[in-house]
């Protein structure tokens, strides 16, 4: 990823004259400096112009979107603007805006209060103006207001970067899909011309040959290395008599890992999909592979489901990679006060799930007729999470999210080997279920324990796509 910055432009008139306009900047870069410190925002903010002419914002945002660097533009009303010398910079801003309608100081000093210091520090006046040309232009930008020195607007100033940053990381999308998709399977279709359209996402397919001929490449030496390190960092589940069949199999992973991620990165490539219908040449489908290379950041999906697998490199990007993965709806708890949602799938479930070291394991897959392969078992961390998937309906991309507590399992399940995700919907199980199925939502998704709702819905904002809301 880049290394990303956000512009601050501050919105005021020469009417004031210099003295005035000086104390603005001073304000607007002591706001600037002191959110660069801030313990809850990892962003750099760059303090870009006091901006008093059409053709002074006009040159800051065509500026703003031919630098990649540029993740979005912040933009504060600190005295008033007249908001018809926004109208054509912000007509041709395509990174995202957000409205920060804060004021420089917290309080009104009612003993020392003039009309020289309501002139200067009139925001709630200007925010008035300039978020009427936002709303004319039906700009979708984001509104954050409060005092700037909060804890709580920091970290919604925070939470609203990490989207627009996902936002541009976006447009770099690769997923390389190693086969197509599971036949007869409607939800993982979709257009990927318009995908690209929409989201800048490039979604390319490749035989499972090319694949088989890169990790023929792999060499005993590397494999043994990578075993070591799996040795070092997981729990090995094998009794006496399955040894030498155990270590077979997780080696074979090994194998595949490094020869994806050299497929992976050859390619330019940040998402992937597999299929267990079209694994030729192959002796298993990739499991353990998958799953390390899920840890590392990689988008994936299973049944050659490229909209999720791309959905899933998005969401690392905006939470940092933490407690972010691709699932699958499988089982439900429907016994009264304790309805919940097994969620799992074949093998893949992301470690960046787990609460615990996880553990190898090597049981059969019971479906794609290969041999049975390694993969990762744990439990998941706890606590409040997104689920969030994306539909193709032809006419329009849809995505949806639903808030989730994911909870602790308090059966064993011994014939079960695969990692669980365990959670209860909100605000209940048959609301969700049923707004779920009739808005169209697909059984795969993307969890996540590192963004919130309001961080879903900003995105659906910036790609000016449609947003059902499952509550």
């Amino acid at each position: 990823m880049k290394n990303y910055k956000f512009w601050f432009v501050v919105g005021s008139q020469s009417l004031y004259g210099e003295d005035t306009l000086e104390k603005v900047e001073i304000n607007a870069k002591d706001i600037v400096n002191n959110l660069n410190d801030s313990d809850f925002i990892d962003e750099e903010i760059i303090f870009k112009s006091v901006a008093t002419t059409s053709e002074e914002i006009t040159e800051i945002m065509k500026e703003a979107n031919y630098k990649d660097e540029v993740a979005g533009v912040i933009t504060w009303m600190h005295t008033f603007s007249p908001a018809k010398m926004w109208i054509n910079g912000t007509k041709i801003l395509q990174k995202p805006l957000l409205h920060f309608a804060t004021q420089y100081y917290e309080s009104i000093p009612w003993e020392s209060i003039d009309m020289d210091y309501m002139n200067l520090h009139q925001s709630a006046h200007g925010d008035r103006e300039y978020g009427y040309i936002n709303a004319r232009l039906n700009k979708n930008n984001k509104i954050i207001f409060g005092y700037w020195k909060n804890e709580e607007i920091q970290k919604e100033l925070s939470d609203w970067m990490k989207v627009a940053i996902a936002f541009n990381e976006s447009q770099n999308i690769k997923v390389c899909r190693f086969g197509d998709n599971m036949r007869d399977v409607a939800v993982t279709e979709g257009d990927k011309i318009e995908a690209q359209i929409k989201f800048g996402w490039v979604v390319d397919y490749y035989a499972v040959g090319d694949l088989v001929k890169e990790i023929e490449k792999v060499t005993d030496k590397e494999t043994d290395d990578l075993y070591e390190e799996y040795k070092q960092k997981y729990n090995f589940v094998y009794t006496d008599e399955n040894k030498e069949y155990f270590e077979e199999s997780v080696k074979y992973q090994a194998k595949l890992e490094i020869a994806i991620e050299r497929f992976l990165l050859a390619g330019g490539y940040s998402a992937f999909t597999t299929n267990f219908e079209d694994l030729y040449g192959m002796k298993q489908l990739p499991g353990l592979a998958v799953q390390r290379l899920n840890e590392k950041g990689y988008g994936f999906a299973g049944e050659g489901d490229w909209k999720t697998a791309a959905l899933n490199r998005m969401l690392k990007i905006m939470s940092g990679n933490y407690a972010t993965g691709f699932t699958e709806d499988y089982t439900y708890e429907l016994k009264d006060g304790k309805e919940a949602v097994l969620e799992a799938h074949m093998l893949e479930v992301d470690p960046t799930m787990s609460k615990n070291k996880p553990s190898i394991v090597v049981k059969p897959l019971s479906i794609g007729g290969k041999e049975d392969p390694a993969r990762l078992i744990f439990e998941s961390k706890n606590g409040k999470g997104v689920v969030t998937t994306i539909s193709d309906f032809g006419d329009r991309f849809k995505m949806l999210v639903n808030e989730v507590d994911i909870i602790s399992v308090d059966e064993e399940a011994p014939n079960l080997p695969v990692a669980r995700i365990y959670w209860e919907t909100k605000p209940n199980l048959k609301t969700v279920v049923k707004k779920w199925i009739k808005e169209g939502g697909g059984h795969h998704s993307v969890v996540s324990m590192g963004i919130n709702k309001d961080q879903i819905i900003d995105l659906a904002k910036m790609f000016e796509i449609q947003l059902a809301i499952i509550d």
